[in-house]
Protein backbone atom coordinates (compact mmCIF):
# COMPACT_ATOMS: atom_id res chain seq x y z
CA UNK A 1 0.00 0.00 0.00
CA UNK A 2 1.20 3.24 -0.61
CA UNK A 3 2.46 5.42 2.44
CA UNK A 4 0.08 7.13 4.27
CA UNK A 5 2.59 9.80 5.29
CA UNK A 6 2.89 10.32 1.63
CA UNK A 7 -0.78 11.71 1.90
CA UNK A 8 -2.60 14.19 4.73
CA UNK A 9 -5.92 13.38 5.40
CA UNK A 10 -7.55 16.73 6.45
CA UNK A 11 -11.35 15.57 7.17
CA UNK A 12 -13.35 13.49 9.94
CA UNK A 13 -13.35 9.44 10.78
CA UNK A 14 -15.79 9.39 12.69
CA UNK A 15 -19.20 11.08 14.49
CA UNK A 16 -20.94 9.65 17.07
CA UNK A 17 -21.12 6.38 18.44
CA UNK A 18 -22.30 3.97 16.02
CA UNK A 19 -24.99 1.15 16.81
CA UNK A 20 -24.64 -1.75 18.41
CA UNK A 21 -26.68 -3.48 14.80
CA UNK A 22 -24.79 -1.19 12.24
CA UNK A 23 -21.60 -2.15 14.33
CA UNK A 24 -22.20 -5.49 13.51
CA UNK A 25 -22.60 -4.79 9.53
CA UNK A 26 -18.90 -3.35 9.96
CA UNK A 27 -17.38 -6.05 11.51
CA UNK A 28 -18.99 -8.91 9.45
CA UNK A 29 -20.02 -7.63 6.06
CA UNK A 30 -17.55 -4.22 5.18
CA UNK A 31 -14.47 -7.11 5.18
CA UNK A 32 -16.35 -8.98 2.43
CA UNK A 33 -16.86 -6.00 0.58
CA UNK A 34 -13.95 -4.21 0.87
CA UNK A 35 -11.15 -4.93 -2.08
CA UNK A 36 -7.75 -6.38 -0.81
CA UNK A 37 -4.52 -4.15 -2.35
CA UNK A 38 -2.42 -6.49 -0.49
CA UNK A 39 0.45 -7.98 -3.37
CA UNK A 40 -1.20 -5.99 -6.05
CA UNK A 41 1.26 -4.25 -8.84
CA UNK A 42 1.15 -0.74 -9.34
CA UNK A 43 -1.30 0.15 -12.34
CA UNK A 44 -2.00 -3.15 -12.92
CA UNK A 45 -5.36 -3.53 -10.84
CA UNK A 46 -8.61 -3.74 -13.21
CA UNK A 47 -11.74 -3.11 -11.33
CA UNK A 48 -13.56 -5.28 -13.00
CA UNK A 49 -11.21 -7.96 -10.91
CA UNK A 50 -12.62 -7.39 -7.41
CA UNK A 51 -16.01 -8.87 -8.21
CA UNK A 52 -17.83 -12.24 -9.28
CA UNK A 53 -18.92 -11.20 -11.89
CA UNK A 54 -17.89 -9.11 -15.50
CA UNK A 55 -19.06 -5.85 -15.28
CA UNK A 56 -20.18 -3.95 -18.12
CA UNK A 57 -19.01 -1.03 -16.38
CA UNK A 58 -16.96 0.16 -13.42
CA UNK A 59 -18.20 3.96 -11.87
CA UNK A 60 -16.27 5.17 -8.70
CA UNK A 61 -18.17 7.38 -6.61
CA UNK A 62 -15.62 9.29 -4.13
CA UNK A 63 -16.31 10.30 -0.09
CA UNK A 64 -20.04 8.74 -0.22
CA UNK A 65 -21.62 10.49 2.66
CA UNK A 66 -24.54 7.75 3.68
CA UNK A 67 -23.74 6.26 0.86
CA UNK A 68 -27.77 6.82 -0.71
CA UNK A 69 -26.78 7.62 -3.97
CA UNK A 70 -24.67 4.78 -4.75
CA UNK A 71 -26.55 2.34 -3.23
CA UNK A 72 -29.43 3.43 -5.62
CA UNK A 73 -27.16 3.73 -8.33
CA UNK A 74 -26.15 -0.34 -7.31
CA UNK A 75 -29.54 -1.53 -7.54
CA UNK A 76 -30.91 0.16 -10.60
CA UNK A 77 -27.39 -0.69 -12.23
CA UNK A 78 -26.98 -4.34 -11.62
CA UNK A 79 -24.47 -5.05 -14.39
CA UNK A 80 -22.20 -2.12 -13.37
CA UNK A 81 -19.71 -2.58 -10.68
CA UNK A 82 -18.84 0.31 -8.13
CA UNK A 83 -15.98 1.33 -6.30
CA UNK A 84 -17.47 3.58 -3.51
CA UNK A 85 -14.93 5.52 -0.96
CA UNK A 86 -15.43 6.92 2.34
CA UNK A 87 -13.13 7.24 5.41
CA UNK A 88 -15.80 8.92 7.46
CA UNK A 89 -16.87 5.40 9.12
CA UNK A 90 -20.34 6.45 9.86
CA UNK A 91 -20.83 6.61 6.33
CA UNK A 92 -19.62 3.57 5.74
CA UNK A 93 -22.32 2.06 8.32
CA UNK A 94 -24.95 3.90 6.53
CA UNK A 95 -23.97 2.37 2.93
CA UNK A 96 -23.91 -1.02 4.44
CA UNK A 97 -27.55 -0.57 6.14
CA UNK A 98 -28.85 0.36 2.55
CA UNK A 99 -27.50 -2.36 0.85
CA UNK A 100 -28.61 -5.14 3.26
CA UNK A 101 -32.30 -3.21 3.97
CA UNK A 102 -31.66 -2.71 7.84
CA UNK A 103 -31.35 1.51 7.25
CA UNK A 104 -35.53 0.99 7.55
CA UNK A 105 -35.19 -1.16 10.18
CA UNK A 106 -36.42 -4.31 7.98
CA UNK A 107 -33.59 -7.05 8.98
CA UNK A 108 -31.21 -7.73 11.50
CA UNK A 109 -29.09 -9.86 8.65
CA UNK A 110 -25.63 -8.85 8.15
CA UNK A 111 -25.42 -9.96 4.35
CA UNK A 112 -26.90 -8.13 1.32
CA UNK A 113 -30.50 -7.92 0.67
CA UNK A 114 -32.02 -10.26 -1.60
CA UNK A 115 -33.26 -7.87 -4.16
CA UNK A 116 -29.36 -6.78 -4.58
CA UNK A 117 -26.44 -8.43 -6.45
CA UNK A 118 -23.01 -8.10 -5.48
CA UNK A 119 -21.78 -5.03 -7.14
CA UNK A 120 -20.54 -2.51 -4.55
CA UNK A 121 -17.00 -2.53 -3.38
CA UNK A 122 -16.31 -0.03 -0.57
CA UNK A 123 -13.18 1.29 0.28
CA UNK A 124 -13.08 2.50 4.31
CA UNK A 125 -10.28 5.11 3.77
CA UNK A 126 -9.02 8.33 1.65
CA UNK A 127 -8.92 6.82 -1.79
CA UNK A 128 -6.01 8.85 -2.80
CA UNK A 129 -3.93 5.71 -1.53
CA UNK A 130 -5.20 3.47 -4.12
CA UNK A 131 -5.24 5.56 -6.59
CA UNK A 132 -1.98 4.24 -8.01
CA UNK A 133 -2.75 0.89 -8.21
CA UNK A 134 -5.67 1.28 -11.18
CA UNK A 135 -4.64 0.39 -14.52
CA UNK A 136 -5.24 3.85 -16.74
CA UNK A 137 -9.03 4.13 -18.36
CA UNK A 138 -10.35 1.97 -15.04
CA UNK A 139 -13.67 4.13 -14.92
CA UNK A 140 -16.54 5.10 -16.80
CA UNK A 141 -18.12 7.60 -14.82
CA UNK A 142 -16.84 9.18 -11.41
CA UNK A 143 -18.89 11.13 -9.08
CA UNK A 144 -17.91 13.68 -6.28
CA UNK A 145 -21.52 15.03 -4.35
CA UNK A 146 -21.07 17.56 -2.19
CA UNK A 147 -17.65 17.51 -0.50
CA UNK A 148 -16.26 19.63 2.12
CA UNK A 149 -15.80 22.86 0.66
CA UNK A 150 -12.64 23.62 2.75
CA UNK A 151 -14.11 27.54 2.54
CA UNK A 152 -10.62 29.55 3.94
CA UNK A 153 -8.44 30.68 0.98
CA UNK A 154 -5.68 29.30 3.03
CA UNK A 155 -7.14 25.65 2.83
CA UNK A 156 -8.00 26.29 -0.70
CA UNK A 157 -5.30 23.48 -2.25
CA UNK A 158 -7.27 20.79 0.29
CA UNK A 159 -10.82 20.82 -1.82
CA UNK A 160 -10.82 17.82 -3.87
CA UNK A 161 -11.21 19.28 -7.18
CA UNK A 162 -7.71 20.76 -6.87
CA UNK A 163 -5.27 20.16 -10.19
CA UNK A 164 -3.43 16.89 -8.71
CA UNK A 165 -6.43 15.08 -8.25
CA UNK A 166 -7.57 16.36 -11.70
CA UNK A 167 -4.68 14.54 -13.49
CA UNK A 168 -4.92 11.28 -11.04
CA UNK A 169 -8.84 10.97 -12.42
CA UNK A 170 -7.75 11.80 -15.79
CA UNK A 171 -5.34 9.07 -15.92
CA UNK A 172 -8.28 6.61 -14.20
CA UNK A 173 -10.98 7.66 -16.45
CA UNK A 174 -11.61 6.01 -19.84
CA UNK A 175 -11.60 8.44 -23.02
CA UNK A 176 -14.67 10.69 -22.82
CA UNK A 177 -15.86 9.54 -19.44
CA UNK A 178 -17.67 11.36 -17.23
CA UNK A 179 -16.89 13.26 -14.12
CA UNK A 180 -19.73 14.46 -12.05
CA UNK A 181 -19.88 17.33 -9.13
CA UNK A 182 -22.30 18.69 -6.82
CA UNK A 183 -22.05 21.49 -4.23
CA UNK A 184 -24.41 24.23 -2.53
CA UNK A 185 -21.79 26.30 -2.14
CA UNK A 186 -21.10 28.61 -5.07
CA UNK A 187 -17.55 29.71 -4.22
CA UNK A 188 -16.15 25.46 -4.17
CA UNK A 189 -18.18 25.30 -7.62
CA UNK A 190 -16.47 28.47 -9.40
CA UNK A 191 -13.22 27.32 -7.94
CA UNK A 192 -13.98 23.66 -9.71
CA UNK A 193 -14.18 25.74 -13.08
CA UNK A 194 -11.08 28.10 -12.54
CA UNK A 195 -9.60 24.71 -11.92
CA UNK A 196 -10.66 22.52 -14.97
CA UNK A 197 -10.33 25.36 -17.19
CA UNK A 198 -6.77 26.33 -16.14
CA UNK A 199 -5.43 22.57 -16.54
CA UNK A 200 -7.54 21.91 -19.32
CA UNK A 201 -8.31 18.23 -19.47
CA UNK A 202 -11.62 18.17 -18.58
CA UNK A 203 -14.34 20.22 -20.38
CA UNK A 204 -17.78 20.88 -19.05
CA UNK A 205 -20.75 19.31 -21.10
CA UNK A 206 -23.72 20.72 -18.97
CA UNK A 207 -25.17 24.25 -19.82
CA UNK A 208 -27.43 24.51 -17.05
CA UNK A 209 -26.03 24.05 -13.69
CA UNK A 210 -29.06 23.84 -12.02
CA UNK A 211 -31.08 21.19 -13.95
CA UNK A 212 -29.43 17.59 -11.80
CA UNK A 213 -28.34 15.11 -14.35
CA UNK A 214 -30.19 12.44 -15.50
CA UNK A 215 -30.92 9.56 -13.38
CA UNK A 216 -29.80 11.89 -10.46
CA UNK A 217 -30.42 10.48 -7.10
CA UNK A 218 -30.31 13.18 -4.25
CA UNK A 219 -28.30 12.35 -1.26
CA UNK A 220 -29.64 12.99 2.23
CA UNK A 221 -27.65 16.26 2.46
CA UNK A 222 -28.90 17.52 -0.91
CA UNK A 223 -32.50 17.50 0.60
CA UNK A 224 -31.73 18.97 3.98
CA UNK A 225 -29.77 21.63 2.08
CA UNK A 226 -32.76 22.18 -0.16
CA UNK A 227 -35.01 22.52 2.92
CA UNK A 228 -32.34 25.13 4.00
CA UNK A 229 -32.23 27.52 1.51
CA UNK A 230 -29.30 25.84 -0.64
CA UNK A 231 -29.37 25.80 -4.23
CA UNK A 232 -27.28 22.44 -5.41
CA UNK A 233 -25.41 23.35 -8.35
CA UNK A 234 -24.33 20.26 -11.07
CA UNK A 235 -21.34 20.18 -12.74
CA UNK A 236 -20.56 17.73 -15.28
CA UNK A 237 -17.03 17.24 -17.17
CA UNK A 238 -16.08 14.93 -19.94
CA UNK A 239 -12.71 13.61 -20.24
CA UNK A 240 -10.93 14.97 -23.30
CA UNK A 241 -9.05 13.00 -25.78
CA UNK A 242 -5.63 12.92 -25.68
CA UNK A 243 -3.37 15.64 -26.99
Amino acid sequence: MLDKKELRFFGRRKGKTIKTSKQQLIDELLPKLKPSFESKEVGKVICSDFFAFHPKECWLEIGFGGGEHVADLALKYKEVGFFAAEPFINGVASLLAHLNGSHEGKTTYTGLDENRVDNVRIWDDDVREVFPYFKDGSFQKVFLLYPDPWPKARHAERRFTNQINQRNLYRLMSEEALFYVATDVKEYAEWTLEQVQALDIFEQVNKDTSVPPEDWVPTRYEKKGILAGRKPIYLVFQKKKHK
